[in-house]
């Protein structure tokens, strides 16, 4: 699936769902498949910061890296330093979402 696919919504309720932090990965810009989907993604990433933070939600929680199919070492790298960052913040504040 193409980065530029995933809704606000898909993010939020992975929080909502008790996650401590959501990486999405995609394709480098300039060779999307689906030609501008990367770049819809990023001005999304960028905008659901802002609105995560409203939520108290701090930003390091949510990040979106470019990895392509043959850079193994970068995914490793990329996925490390995520789960390293979320394992510092701790868990998620329960009290972030009240419905």
């Amino acid at each position: 699936m193409c980065t530029g696919r995933i809704e606000p919504e898909f993010i939020i309720k992975a929080f909502k769902s008790g996650a401590d932090g959501v990486l999405i990965l995609g394709c480098h810009p300039g060779d999307c498949h689906y030609k501008e989907g990367n770049y819809k993604a990023l001005r999304r990433f960028h905008l659901l910061r802002k609105v995560l933070i409203q939520f108290g939600i701090e930003e390091e929680r949510l990040k979106l890296d470019w990895v392509s199919a043959s850079e193994a070492d970068k995914f490793v790298n990329v996925v490390n330093e995520m789960v390293e960052t979320v394992k510092k913040l701790g868990p998620l504040k329960k009290e972030s979402f009240v419905a």
